[in-house]
């Protein structure tokens, strides 16, 4: 089954309004191939601003995270609602940094994500491996547990509806990436857990994305992989030159 590649921008905390619109509209000038799909993730204050700056150019808006609740007391968090009316389609759910600086477990992500498909909203659920979790030779064992309870009770009627994206903890912002064997080996793994827990045409037209320091660099060798399907990037979607590189990937 041909999977139609997804290269996913994570901004996270940086830009201001007018940066995130001028980076956007960076992005577009640079063209999006029709074979591919990208994303952009700002911050929540600039994604009227991003969508509008996006508008009739296929890139999609996502967020960063997502409450479970259309409305509510719910300090500080943002509803799915919310989102939409500000032009989001897409959400990453159980980034690193979600997990490890501000405490989300499996729980609350499995909320999340029960909450971003119930509003319509496609979540990129993340997992991956701190480094001594790898060096313990429990990469496998960790994944397995944060698919299966991040999936928990959830339901899907076709591969469009989630995305996953592997991210080795030990890879992000440090300039480390796991060898294209190691991403390759660990994206056969997940979508073989995908098998056991969806029917095949799902499993099979899943999206699976790596995310670790994805740059221009190593774009292509990690795209030549059967089961890596895209990309979650960080600090190279802050440029639209290697932004753009990385989406027109060879």
């Amino acid at each position: 089954m041909q999977r139609k590649p997804l290269i996913a921008g994570n901004w996270k905390m940086h830009t201001t309004i007018a940066e995130a619109e001028k980076l956007a509209r960076a992005i577009c000038e640079n063209g999006i191939p029709n074979d591919r799909e990208v994303m952009v993730a700002p911050p929540f204050t600039a994604m009227k601003a991003v969508s509008g700056a996006v508008a009739g150019s296929g890139i999609l808006v996502g967020a960063q995270n997502v409450c479970w609740e259309e409305k509510g007391a719910f300090t500080g968090e943002i509803s799915p609602v919310m989102l939409q009316d500000a032009g989001c389609v897409m959400a990453i759910l159980g980034h690193s940094e979600r997990r490890h600086i501000f405490g989300e477990n499996d729980t609350l992500i499995n909320k999340r994500v029960a909450g971003a498909l119930k509003f319509g909203l496609v979540p990129v659920l993340c997992i991956g491996e701190k480094l001594e979790e790898r060096e313990a030779e429990r990469t496998f064992q960790v994944l397995e547990e944060q698919l299966r309870k991040g999936l928990e009770g959830i339901s899907l009627k076709s591969a469009d509806e989630l995305v996953v994206a592997y991210e080795p903890v030990w890879a992000i912002g440090t300039g480390k990436t796991a060898t294209i064997d190691q991403a390759q080996e660990v994206h056969v793994f997940v979508r073989s857990l995908l098998r056991n827990l969806y029917e095949k045409n799902i499993a099979t037209g899943l999206r699976i994305l790596y995310g670790g320091s994805v740059n221009s660099k190593n774009v292509d060798d990690l795209m030549g992989q059967e089961d890596i399907d895209g990309a979650l990037v960080g600090g190279a979607a802050l440029d639209s030159t290697s932004f753009s590189r990385i989406i027109n990937f060879k």
